[in-house]
């Protein structure tokens, strides 16, 4: 295979890669034998993969364009909010599913304390990519708050989801609903204070006024 960019090579290889990962960690002998089966020279193949962190982000990348694959826009668009994230989680878990051994070594690699930013850095990028997709388009302090609630709701389904031999993974499922109600709830409750106070007097202006009289 010639005449593919860095990017279109990840891309190419991320899948096979993490298959291969699950009997081989994310090692270099897991990147050659996805560049042999691709036919992409392996020397090309360290250039776009050099490491484990770049390996296991190509394959986060590719499955949140399964994610996206699997829910189009115009599908997410016909659901309520909890359900568009509630089907968003559940998809990148379908896309996982099939390599749940791969994820177990990745999160081990992602874990170690020089590779935590990173971890971090590929964490939010998904959680931020659901939010998006689900037509979130806060900029101020509730763009941050929902996503960092994401991200641990995120980290803690995966933690049940590694160790689920349930049918479909209806305990992974079951706790997700949960969990995603409880985002649905704190929403809810957040908005109605914000509500309820946004005309309230404000101490801080008060005593400011005190402090530095309009004149």
């Amino acid at each position: 295979m010639t005449d593919l960019t860095l990017d279109e090579i990840r891309a190419a290889l991320a899948d096979d890669v993490a298959a291969n990962a699950a009997f081989d960690g994310w090692t270099p002998a897991a990147r050659d034998m996805a560049a042999d089966a691709h036919d992409i020279d392996r020397d090309v193949a360290a250039l776009a993969l050099p490491d484990a962190v770049a390996m296991i982000g190509a394959w986060f990348a590719h499955i949140d364009d399964a994610m996206a694959e699997a829910l189009p826009l115009d599908t997410l668009a016909a659901l309520k909010i909890r359900e568009r994230i509630q089907r968003s989680v559940e998809a990148r878990l379908d896309a996982i599913g099939p390599n749940r051994e791969a994820l177990r070594r990745a999160l081990a690699i992602l874990a170690m304390p020089h590779n935590v930013a990173a971890g971090a850095r590929l964490g939010w990028r998904s959680v931020d990519l659901i939010w998006h997709r689900a037509g979130d388009t806060a900029t101020d302090y509730n763009h941050y708050t929902k996503r960092g609630i994401l991200f641990g709701v995120y980290a803690a389904t995966v933690t049940v989801f590694l160790d689920d031999e349930s049918d479909q993974f209806v305990d992974t499922r079951a706790f997700l609903a949960r969990r995603i109600e409880g985002i649905m709830r704190f929403e809810k409750a957040k908005s109605g204070f914000l509500k309820r106070t946004e005309n309230m007097p404000s101490l801080s202006r008060f005593i400011g006024r005190l402090r530095y009289p309009v004149v």
